[in-house]
Parts: C-alpha cells; structure tokens; sequence
C-alpha cells in the first residue's frame, strides 16, 4: 500500500501525526506508553504477518502513544479489517479513546471503512460519540461514506442525533456538500428542516450556491419561508440574480399561492 491514499489520511496517520497531532519520545512514561511503535506501524500498513509475530513476541496489544493511540486505531485509520479483527481477538479494548475522544469507530468512519466498522460493532464499539467533537456518524456523513453511516443507524444510532457543535447528520451533510450521504440521509428520513442555530439546510444550500442541494431540499419539503439567526430567508443569502435566487423566488410564489388558496 502506498504512503498516500483518499483525503490524505494514510499519509496523516503514519508516524501518529496529524489526525492526533505531534507526540514525542518520553522515557519516563510507563511501559504501557511508547512513541511510536512497530505493532502501530504494522497496523497502520495492514501487515498482518507483523502484527501476529509481535503480538506472539509478546507486544502489547494495548499500547499507547503518548496521545493515546492504539494499534486498533490505526489498522481503522488505515482501512485494515483483518489486522483490527486479530487485534480485537487478542484483546484490544474496542471503545479506547485518543487525548482527543477518537475511538477506533470514529476513525474507521474517517477513512470511510465499513468492514472496520462491522467489526468493531460485532465486537461491541459503542455508536455513540465519547464526546461531541469526535462523532463516529457526523464525520462519516461529512466525507460521504454512506455504507459507513448506515451500518451505524442499522446498529441503534439515532438518525436525528443533534450534536451541539455540528448538529444532525444531515446537517453535516449539506454544510460540506456530500450529495451522496444527503441523498442517502433523506432516504432513510432524515427530516430536510433540522437547523444548527437557526441555520437551516436550505440556508447552506443558498449560501454555497449549490443548485442541485437546494433543488433536492425543496423537493423534499424544505421551508423556503425559514429564517436564521439574523432574520434571513434562504433566498436573501443566494447570489443576486442568479439561476438559484430565481429558484428561490418561484418556490417562495408557489408557497404563497398555496397559502392564499
């Protein structure tokens, strides 16, 4: 497998930096701690021959980074549902958090792995966030990986589950434009009007100019007449003149003769 792979994450996860950030070498840490060890970097690679020597040599299946990571976060990081299916059946703790709040379900999520999400719900990975800023369902929503936010929902995940920095699924979903996990949301249920603060789906869609997203909404029942936090309609944030804005109106003249009728 090369250095590099979709949205960079390979690249991010290799020597633990950027998904957790930089940690250092400490040697008065407790031996269940290390910087970076060769279990981690088998994991990371899904090499499963390495992962099985070391951990027969004795390696700790548990073994911390100092930012908390273990190796099970990293066969998820890196897509590898053998290596996290060994680790867990030599006892990896499924619902460990980083410094940060990531279990090994978030990052599976992360790099959009329904094989490493499976298997850690078949080995009792909790659906639900350890924490509001490392949601397992919000960040699959936002990257579009739909199998992903499904499989959790399948699983007892509430489709409606309002998180109070990014609110609902669907909500991530519009803000970063993932027409996949928005079509695949809305057809599970999820409800088209959910706001974040008064900011509604069709708001986000009116703001980015995203003509496919607002038409979506509006098929599905947004309300064209909802207001922000500043007293805006959807129609007062699209671009003056533009094809979007003239969607906007002709929706807004169809509510309203509907309404007078």
């Amino acid at each position: 497998m090369s250095g590099e792979s979709e949205d960079g994450r390979h690249s991010e996860a290799t020597g633990g930096r950027g998904l957790y950030g930089d940690y250092i070498s400490n040697p008065l840490m407790s031996n269940d701690a290390s910087d970076w060890s060769a279990l981690h970097d088998a994991a990371i690679h899904g090499n499963l021959l390495s992962l099985q020597q070391l951990i027969r040599q004795g390696q700790r299946v548990n073994l911390l980074t100092m930012n908390w990571v273990t190796p099970l976060h990293e066969a998820c990081l890196g897509r590898h549902a053998s290596c996290a299916k060994y680790l867990l059946e030599h006892g990896a703790k499924v619902n460990e958090v980083t410094i940060d709040w990531k279990t090994p379900l978030y990052n599976a999520c992360c790099s959009g792995s329904a094989d490493c999400v499976k298997v850690l719900l078949q080995n009792g990975a909790k659906p639900l966030e350890e924490c509001d800023l490392a949601s397992p369902i919000h960040e699959a929503a936002k990257r579009g990986h739909t199998g992903c936010v499904e499989m959790l929902l399948n699983h007892g995940m509430e489709i409606e589950c309002n998180n109070k920095y990014m609110g609902t699924p669907f909500y991530v979903a519009c803000e970063n434009q993932r027409m996949d996990s928005v079509k695949k949301l809305l057809a599970l249920g999820s409800n088209v009007n959910t706001a974040k603060n008064l900011e509604s789906p069709l708001h986000v869609a009116a703001k980015s100019s995203n003509m496919e997203l607002a038409t979506i909404l509006l098929e599905h029942g947004a309300r064209i007449d909802s207001r922000n936090a500043d007293g805006k309609r959807p129609v007062e944030l699209a671009s003056p003149n533009s094809s979007l804005e003239k969607l906007l109106l002709q929706w807004e003249g169809t509510d309203k003769e509907l309404l007078d009728s």
